[in-house]
């Protein structure tokens, strides 16, 4: 050993289907045969394979499972979120599925910009992805290009896909339900909601819903999702020689926040005198607020597992049933209901 051998990391030899056939005792091919879950032969031999594998530390090679499943194990997650408010948590959750199974995914922004998703695909298509994943920042966004004619699955989560394809969207006439259900629970009679764009479809659904048990004279306010919204609203509703509501739904966490504070600077006490919930479960404001905020949970992580799955599937010619699923939201209480 030379004087500077020992500052060299000391890398074992990446064990082969030579060491894991050697080490259980019989031919490379039943040792293939085994860890692949192919062939014929004693259910006990393949299960010795397999444990005889893990225990030397046996990792099959990326390159020659493809080779011979015909894949290459990648996936592809093109987005228009730049700021990955929305994608980061749905690839989180599509990595953890696809991980289990051996596949890895490449994340591309599209910026919403025609040609460099074009670009994004042509990449992905040379690296020989076996299907995409499309998600978008709003339920009714659709990718910059066409993706339908592609010769490789696509999933669509959190996004509107073309009729029959696989979309994946968050249930958000449900997560309203929840919302203003809670607020009626904490005995709350006089409700109001406010929320972002009246041309965004998930505005249009949770005002749908929240409608739908507090009456078609309940007021909706549309605005923006931003928390200076929220200041605004809050002007207008105490402006009113209506009484004041005692519960506000807002249609995200942000303008929750801006409710929430222009309430204090009023000397409202929360939950004391309005109860507030918000949408989205965005952690970083939600728990920031003070009080903390009451919010719907999109469950976007789910979302991005479940569409991680569904482009599993097809890629590995399975049978799925395309359509438009919906999952439920759920309900995270903190202390501002």
């Amino acid at each position: 050993m030379t004087g500077s051998d020992w500052l060299k990391p000391q890398i074992s030899r990446r064990k082969t289907i030579h060491d894991v056939a050697k080490a259980a005792g019989v031919s490379i091919s039943t040792a293939s045969k085994a860890l692949n879950d192919n062939g014929r032969m004693h259910p006990d031999t393949r299960e010795r394979v397999k444990r005889i594998a893990t225990e030397i530390g046996f990792r099959p090679n990326a390159l020659a499972r493809g080779l011979l499943s015909r894949r290459s194990l990648t996936i592809g997650l093109l987005t228009n979120d730049t700021y990955g408010r929305f994608s980061l948590p749905m690839m989180a959750g599509a990595s953890e599925a696809l991980f289990d199974n051996g596949v890895s995914v490449f994340l591309c922004a599209t910026n919403d910009n025609p040609e460099l998703a074009r670009l994004h695909v042509e990449a992905l298509l040379d690296k020989q992805v076996d299907g995409i994943i499309f998600s978008a920042t709003r339920l009714d966004r659709r990718p910059p290009m066409d993706l339908s004619n592609l010769p490789i699955p696509v999933v669509y989560v959190f996004a509107e896909g073309p009729p029959g394809s696989v979309t994946i969207i968050p249930d958000d006439e449900q997560g309203a339900r929840l919302a203003v259900n809670h607020l009626i629970e904490m005995g709350r009679k006089r409700i109001v909601h406010i929320t972002g764009p009246e041309d965004f479809r998930a505005a249009r659904a949770r005002s749908s819903a929240y409608h739908r048990i507090c009456g078609d004279s309940a007021p909706t306010l549309f605005g923006e999702w931003t928390e200076t919204w929220g200041h605004e609203a809050v002007e207008r509703l105490w402006s009113r020689e209506t009484p004041a509501p005692d519960g506000i739904f807002c249609g995200n966490d942000q303008i929750a926040r801006g409710v929430i504070d222009a309430l204090r600077d009023r000397n409202i006490q929360i939950p004391k005198d309005v109860s507030v919930v918000g949408f989205d479960n965005w952690e970083i404001v939600a728990e920031q607020t003070r009080p903390a905020l009451t919010t719907i949970d999109m469950e976007l992580k789910e979302l991005g597992r479940q569409a991680g799955l569904a482009v599993l599937a097809l890629s590995k010619g399975e049978t799925t049933v395309g359509g438009t699923r919906k999952l439920h939201c759920s309900l995270i209480a903190r202390q501002s209901c």
